[in-house]
């Protein structure tokens, strides 16, 4: 039970936050820095309906040179349609912000058919010999 409640406190906790926390900046999903510091590896759900749209925000910092893959990887794309991908700074560190700052990159989704599809993102360095996969997010998409 102990083991249980750790996973629940490391993993599944931080994702509810995040998402709740979402809905204030108009995601489904966010995921913070945070968040994928304490785990590289992150996984989620979301159910919606037919013809909704939805967002999934990730943190980004591209001063590091890491970078998230602009077309997610979609495992039904007859299910759903990635509509746009973008960088947002955020306002509060200025434009342009320090260098160092965080930002996110956020993609929006529509959802086509029912059923069920995952969508994948990796973060990663994507020159040759560039680190790839060191954070990665693996989101699983029930269309009702």
């Amino acid at each position: 039970m102990k083991l249980l409640k750790k996973v629940f406190a490391l993993f599944v906790f931080p994702l509810i936050l995040s998402t709740c926390a979402a809905q204030d900046l108009e995601a489904d999903i966010e995921i913070q820095c945070d968040d994928f510091y304490q785990n590289s590896h992150q996984t989620g759900s979301l159910e919606v309906s037919v013809e909704e749209e939805f967002t999934i925000n990730l943190c980004s910092n591209a001063s590091t040179g890491f970078q998230w893959i602009e077309m997610a990887v979609i495992s039904d794309p007859s299910m759903l349609e990635q509509t746009s991908h973008e960088y947002i700074g955020h306002p509060e560190q200025g434009d342009p912000p320090p260098p160092g700052t965080p930002g996110s990159q956020l993609w929006k989704f529509k959802a086509l058919r029912g059923g069920t599809s995952t969508l994948s993102f990796e973060y990663g360095r994507d020159w040759e010999g560039g680190e790839k996969g060191a954070w990665t997010f693996n989101l699983t998409v029930r269309v009702k």
